[in-house]
C-alpha cells in the first residue's frame, strides 16, 4: 500500500511538485553531493543507488519522493512521509495522521534567499489542506543546522524539543492547523 495522500502538483507561492522518478536520479545525486546538503543528509550516493532508492520509495508506503520546481526550474528534492511508517514515530507521541517532510534545496543559487521558508510553508499548508484528518506536519532537522531550523521556524513550525536519533541530535518542529503564518 502506498502513502495514502499523493503529493499535490501545484503548491502556493508558485511552487510545483512532482513525484520523483528513477530518471531524476542524476540530478538528485548531484544535489546530494553538494556540501550544504551532504553535511546534513549524508546521502551523497552514486546515481545508481539514487535510482534504486527512488524506485524503492515509489513502490512502498513509507514516503513519496518529489522534485520541487519554481519559475519552471527544478531546484530541490522533497520527501513527504507518514510518520506512522517512519522510525520517527518511536521518538515522540505521534498521531496516526501526522505527516513528515524532508527538504533539500539543491540549486545553490537559490539558497539563503527565503525560498526554503516559503516552500516549507507551502508544503505544510498543502498537506494540511489535502488531508483533513492530519493535524500536524513535523520535521526533525539537525539541531546544528541553523539555516534549516530558522526556515522551519519562519514557516510556522514550532520547536517541540530535542530528539536523540542514532545519527544526530534533532529538533522536533511541528506545524499545526492552528498556527497562523504571516507572509
Amino acid at each position: 500500500m502506498r502513502c495514502d495522500v499523493r503529493p499535490m502538483l501545484h503548491l502556493d507561492n508558485g511552487f510545483d511538485l512532482r513525484p520523483a522518478e528513477a530518471t531524476d536520479a542524476p540530478r538528485i545525486a548531484l544535489w546530494m553531493a553538494q556540501p550544504h546538503i551532504q553535511q546534513w543528509w549524508q546521502q551523497d550516493w552514486p546515481v545508481e543507488r539514487w535510482a534504486e532508492e527512488l524506485s524503492r520509495q515509489t513502490a512502498g508506503e513509507h514516503s513519496v519522493p518529489c522534485v520541487v520546481t519554481v519559475d519552471a526550474e527544478d531546484f530541490g528534492y522533497v520527501e513527504l512521509y507518514r510518520v506512522r511508517h517512519d522510525r520517527l514515530a518511536e521518538y515522540y507521541p505521534s498521531d496516526v495522521h501526522d505527516w513528515g517532510i524532508h527538504v533539500a534545496i539543491g540549486d545553490l543559487t537559490r539558497v539563503g534567499r527565503g525560498l526554503g521558508r516559503r516552500l516549507l510553508r507551502a508544503l505544510a499548508d498543502a498537506l494540511l489542506h489535502s488531508d483533513p484528518a492530519c493535524q500536524r506536519v513535523v520535521a526533525e532537522p539537525d539541531i546544528a543546522n541553523t539555516p534549516s531550523v530558522r526556515a522551519f521556524d519562519a514557516a510556522g513550525f514550532v520547536k517541540q524539543g530535542e530528539l536523540q536519533l542514532p545519527e544526530k541530535t534533532a529538533l522536533l518542529m511541528v506545524r499545526t492547523r492552528t498556527v497562523e503564518v504571516l507572509t
